[in-house]
């Protein structure tokens, strides 16, 4: 293990005493809350937890690490990534900074670079970051544009594979949703998807024929035994509507898989009673909604040497009190749609927080990157800390929300089957190989 703030003991049943646990995320155990944090010892056996009790009464016989009321957290959940676009920036990147610079990069470098060998070594690296940071499961979409779609997909399966006992790893295929009428590309597509066992996904636009494409996904998808995952909406043009046109395709084609649409950014553009009405929609058809801030704020509303006026994020809490299932989510890391980002899910959740006033309360803001995203996902067995669950927990010196989001938790363990592992990041002088800059 790295340098933090405690050392774990090396037996294999011991105590994390006077650990801050957030309710949300915290199954079959209750204690009186402050902010929804509760104080706990968490009995850990054979890699698992073997029992939950009140702060102060774990057995005095066993080994004890004391937290002094430290944040212990179920490792993350990240379910809108793009480990195939990751870390080209230095090599493509977006210099105007905006929507259109960021496709074309992209759309150049896939062209020149994007080799199984050099997307292999991205996601490596990605993945190798995420670990780190203490994230579970990673949900990513792959561009899919042929050839790469076949490319992306098979390299995708063997890291998935590679990973299985330390990330889960879902795939989503991406491409614009006006190639689906070309029936020989869309059929190979669906045949890759499959055999990877994948989603189907896409990006949606204001077409004339937006309702007779939607249907032929919905029906392919059904066929096919798939759920979906889309972008929708990634843009401040109020006019732009496909979230609701999605919601009724759902609802008209009677598809019974799991949808889940991200951005939706022309959401918090639109009137009030426009946007109300979408959000029913959404909420009667259960489709989950995936909020990516920090990619979101990069690029929307950006006009060279004028101020952004708007957040570019959606109608996160009007969803969320509708009862549409939402998360946040980290999107896209050090390429030309978003020049930063570590694939931490701690950076997520504080930005996420402040961009999208998740607090005042802050009493069930930790579901958005632990319980909430793996239901979306799911994964109920993840995202969450249970009597009997593998011991998969990230510890904190922070003891409240403020010191929490204060600080990058730059200190903390991440615990992986009630072991710390070693957190050191990979360099990025690992990429320099590729980056070719």
């Amino acid at each position: 293990m790295t340098s933090s703030f405690l050392s774990l003991p090396t037996a294999d049943r011991f105590v994390l005493a006077n650990a801050t646990l957030p309710a949300v995320a915290v199954d079959g155990f209750a204690a009186p809350a402050k902010e929804g944090l509760i104080a706990a010892d968490i009995v850990v056996s054979g890699g698992r937890i073997e029992a939950l009790l009140p702060a102060g009464t774990a057995p005095a016989d066993l080994p004890s690490a004391d937290l002094q009321r430290g944040m212990a957290w179920p490792c993350f959940v990240d379910m809108h990534t793009h480990l195939d676009k990751g870390h080209i920036w230095e090599r493509r990147p977006n210099p105007t900074g905006d929507f259109m610079g960021a496709l074309d990069a992209v759309r150049s470098d896939r062209e020149a670079n994007w080799s199984a060998a050099d997307v292999r070594a991205r996601m490596e690296f990605s993945l190798k970051t995420a670990y780190a940071h203490g994230t579970h499961l990673i949900r990513t979409h792959l561009d899919s544009l042929a050839p790469q779609h076949r490319i992306s997909f098979e390299v995708f399966s063997e890291v998935r594979d590679a990973w299985k006992d330390r990330i889960a790893l879902q795939a989503v295929a991406l491409f614009p949703l006006d190639a689906i009428t070309d029936e020989a590309f869309f059929k190979d597509l669906v045949e890759v998807i499959v055999a990877h066992k994948g989603l189907l996904g896409g990006v949606t636009q204001m077409w004339p024929d937006l309702d007779a494409r939607l249907d032929l996904l919905f029906r392919t998808a059904a066929d096919n035994g798939l759920d979906i995952d889309l972008h929708v909406d990634e843009t401040q043009d109020k006019q732009v509507l496909t979230l609701k046109s999605i919601a009724e395709a759902k609802l008209r084609n009677g598809f019974e898989g799991a949808v889940t649409v991200g951005h939706c950014c022309s959401l918090a553009r639109q009137d009030e009673d426009v946007a109300k009405a979408t959000i029913d929609l959404v909420a009667e058809a259960k489709i989950a909604v995936v909020s990516l801030p920090m990619c979101n704020m990069y690029l929307q509303d950006r006009t060279p040497g004028r101020t952004p006026r708007y957040r570019g994020v959606t109608l996160f809490k009007e969803l969320a009190a509708a009862g549409v299932a939402t998360a946040v989510s980290s999107d896209n890391t050090r390429d030309p749609f978003y020049a930063y980002g570590d694939l931490d899910a701690v950076e997520v959740f504080r930005e996420a927080v402040r961009i999208l006033h998740l607090d005042h309360p802050l009493d069930e803001a930790a579901r958005i990157v632990t319980r909430s995203p793996a239901d979306i996902l799911g994964r109920p067995d993840l995202g969450r800390i249970a009597v009997g669950q593998t011991a998969d927990l990230v510890l904190f010196s922070a003891r409240r929300w403020s010191e929490f989001l204060s600080r990058p938790q730059a200190d903390r363990i991440v615990m992986r089957n009630g072991k710390g592992i070693d957190r050191r990041l990979p360099d990025y002088r690992d990429l320099d190989p590729i980056v070719k800059d």
